[in-house]
């Protein structure tokens, strides 16, 4: 999952420290900067690095080419590992993950993260839990992991159960993707800035212009966004998103005169059964939480338990990612199938190995 074989190939993080700002750059730019093993370690080894660095008073996450900050995980990998028999290589990489997901949240120096253009799955992992979160007009935020058959995690989950209403729920079984202004208002972005400011913005925070805290400097770029149209919204996706089950979900969306609704209840019939089930159930037991560290362990338990028992994440990885025939043939095929406890079931799995060792 590392690039390591090609000594002579371009470092998949680039990183470097200039006027007290540490930058690290994601690069692998025709993969839209997806993470691999490689890639989080660098990143848990610069951070460290930085840590106590006197040089570097803040830390800026961007990521190389035009496509986006980064696209997710290696979801090829995941699927030829889960196939073969090796779901604890799959551990291994989660582990690493998730510890650099919480490391960001709190790590002592201010953490700055452009999630600018496709923002998705990992890419949330590393941008959602900075001190700071820009967002720009070609912002494309999500956490589309039910469309492969799995459940959001990198502490997705912990960022849903705190979204507005019923916005949790909507976005995490449907996969929605956030604009910019959606961002903010569901809580996984906090300022507006025009891509064509995000080099200003970075100057400044090399340079230190008056003001000096990293917040202000931000604040002379940020701009009012357009209204969220999740806000608009927020009727229809509250009222059926509140049902107890998915197929009362779904059965609520029906009854909703909205198009947007009907169109909603569409989408989740061609999702998986198992993954809608148990997003649902994560997402709301993330609720009653009192941190990120213990969303990312429930999340852990949660993909091992996918990795491990459940054919639906090889096959949604195929479906859209391998083959692409958009096709998955999923098991149970249909809400009606599942066992009436199946979230609990899910929720109630204990690795082999702990994340949090």
């Amino acid at each position: 999952m590392t690039d390591l074989a090609d000594v002579n190939a371009e470092p998949t993080v680039l990183v470097s420290t200039s006027g007290g700002l540490g930058r690290l750059t994601l690069n692998r730019p025709r993969a839209i900067n997806a993470l691999d093993l490689g890639m989080v370690r660098l990143l848990h080894e610069t951070l460290d690095a930085w840590e106590h660095d006197t040089e570097v008073d803040v830390v800026l996450l961007d990521g190389a080419g035009e496509r986006g900050l980064c696209a997710g995980g290696d979801v090829r990998g995941l699927a030829e590992q889960v196939t073969s028999g090796r779901a604890e290589d799959a551990g291994v990489f989660f582990r690493d993950e998730y510890a650099i997901n919480a490391r960001i949240a709190q790590y002592p120096k201010p953490f700055i993260a452009f999630a600018d253009g496709i923002t998705m799955g990992g890419g949330i992992g590393v941008a959602g839990h900075a001190a700071i979160r820009i967002v720009t007009e070609r912002s494309q935020l999500a956490m589309p992991e039910t469309r492969i058959g799995f459940t959001p995690d990198v502490g997705g989950t912990w960022l849903l159960a705190h979204a507005p209403g019923r916005l949790g729920e909507y976005l995490g079984l449907t996969g929605a993707v956030m604009d910019a202004s959606d961002a903010i208002y569901a809580g996984f972005a906090d300022h507006y800035v025009p891509h064509a400011n995000l080099d200003a913005v970075r100057d400044a925070l090399e340079t230190r212009a008056d003001p000096s805290t990293p917040t202000e400097l931000v604040l002379l770029f940020d701009e009012t966004p357009a209204p969220s149209k999740l806000e608009v919204a927020r009727r229809w996706i509250d009222d059926a998103f509140a049902a107890d089950t998915v197929p009362e979900i779904v059965e609520r969306l029906r009854a909703r005169p909205e198009p947007e609704a009907s169109a909603t209840a569409d989408l989740l019939g061609e999702l998986s059964p198992t993954g809608l089930a148990v997003t649902l159930a994560a997402v709301r037991r993330a609720r009653e939480l009192p941190g990120l560290r213990e969303a990312l362990d429930q999340e852990y338990g949660l993909v091992m338990w996918f990795a491990t028992t459940q054919p639906d994440l090889a096959e949604g990885i195929r479906a859209q990612v391998i083959d692409k025939d958009r096709s998955p043939r999923w098991q149970p095929a249909t809400l009606a199938d599942l066992p009436a406890d199946l979230g609990e079931t899910a929720l109630a799995h204990r690795p082999d190995v702990p994340l949090w060792g």
